[in-house]
């Protein structure tokens, strides 16, 4: 039996690795036959699981696999694979997407309001949010169609219908929700973590075009639902909680029930490289860390539900484009070559402004221990042709 048709158990596999920082073979592994969703409900605070023995880091022959390359555990150990060549339903429930990052949402208001009106007057006061399409969040390693749709190039005509040639990609990273809540009934910010599952890496494609065309008054529709990618490695909370920073400074002070004893973040890595045909190796075009966001998971929450909405386990709260101080920190190709006024080099001869056919764009991200690492392995994707306009 190949290592992954052993790791593949209705799709979603519990993986427990075992081993006093000894080397990691398909023996070591222990198969929990429930769905993913069911574990969540269940367990929800990662301190009640069964817990494996410490330090125990991926070695060969796991690297052979590309669902497992990059990934090494800590402490708790645990983590569920999802194959994303044999997915045949979707265990995630509804799908939300904040905009958290202080440093994104002023680049975006700078290039779009000017600089005097870079926030909107409710930023500062709440985590902004909309309800995206959970049917087309899908697996590393997916494909994704260049989208169509309504676009207007030129303001002083009327619209046209045709390909997107703005596509781009935000660096995201995403929490599942662990045990939901009752309809009317929202989650105290101190109790949120207990809802808190884990987390993956994410990339919410974009297409700029048709979003700009589209979003007043109501927001995001068509420009993003095309197509959004997680990575494959649900890592819990409890792996995380060595790597907490305190949050960034929250002026003016957030509304009471956003307001919570433990106001942490944590301290991951992440790197966006883009590999475009013909080059042999992909170039790092983005280099972040999830410690930029100014909303945290817990508030994200807490919000969520403050007006009686149900969250459900396995429900996917992601937390917008992560970008920090500065250019090399930005998480889009919007903010790179800022409105595509600026080339981003890929330092083969190549420059991009915004996403080529044929593009692949690679997430990774890992958090730095005193000589190990835990890693959320790849998020990836590449851009495919656009179908013939209808």
């Amino acid at each position: 039996m190949s290592l992954s048709s052993q790791l593949l158990i209705d799709s979603w596999a519990w993986v427990m690795l075992l081993g006093r920082k000894q080397e990691c073979t398909c023996r070591t592994y222990f198969h929990l036959q429930k769905q993913l969703c069911e574990m969540m409900q269940l367990y929800g605070n990662v301190h009640s699981y069964p817990r494996p023995l410490p330090q125990c880091t991926c070695r060969p022959p796991l690297e052979e696999s590309s669902n497992l390359v990059m990934t090494s555990f800590t402490e708790t150990s645990i983590a569920i694979l999802l194959n994303s060549s044999s997915v045949r339903e979707k265990y995630w429930g509804d799908y939300t997407d904040f905009y958290s990052s202080r440093q994104h949402a002023t680049n975006i208001g700078i290039m779009f309001r000017g600089k005097e009106n870079a926030l909107m007057p409710n930023w500062l006061h709440l985590p902004v949010g909309y309800h995206g399409r959970a049917s087309s969040v899908v697996v590393s390693g997916t494909p994704i169609r260049r989208p169509v749709g309504q676009l207007c190039p030129d303001e002083t005509k009327p619209p046209v219908h045709g390909v997107s040639k703005l596509l781009d990609f935000e660096l995201e990273m995403a929490f599942f929700v662990g045990p939901g809540n009752k309809l009317g009934e929202p989650i105290p910010i101190n109790k949120a973590h207990e809802h808190i599952f884990g987390m993956v890496l994410m990339n919410d494609w974009s297409a700029r075009d048709i979003q700009k065309w589209e979003y007043i008054p109501l927001g995001p529709f068509l420009g993003k639902s095309f197509g959004t990618t997680i990575s494959p490695w649900v890592v819990p909370m409890e792996a995380l909680m060595p790597f907490t920073l305190p949050n960034p400074v929250q002026d003016p002070k957030p509304l009471p029930y956003l307001c919570h004893e433990e106001p942490y973040t944590f301290d991951i890595n992440l790197f966006v490289a883009l590999k475009g045909e013909g080059m042999s190796q992909p170039a790092t075009i983005c280099r972040s860390n999830f410690k930029h966001m100014y909303w945290t998971m817990k508030q994200q929450l807490a919000h969520h539900t403050i007006n009686g909405c149900n969250l459900q386990p396995g429900d996917l709260l992601a937390s917008g484009t992560i970008s920090g101080p500065n250019p090399e920190n930005f998480g889009s190709m919007l903010e790179l070559s800022w409105r595509g006024t600026k080339a981003i080099d890929l330092g083969n001869g190549q420059t991009r402004k915004f996403l080529q056919d044929g593009d692949e764009v690679i997430i990774t991200g890992y958090c730095l221990g005193n000589g190990y690492r835990v890693g959320f392995g790849q998020c990836t994707g590449k851009v495919l042709p656009a179908p013939s306009v209808l």
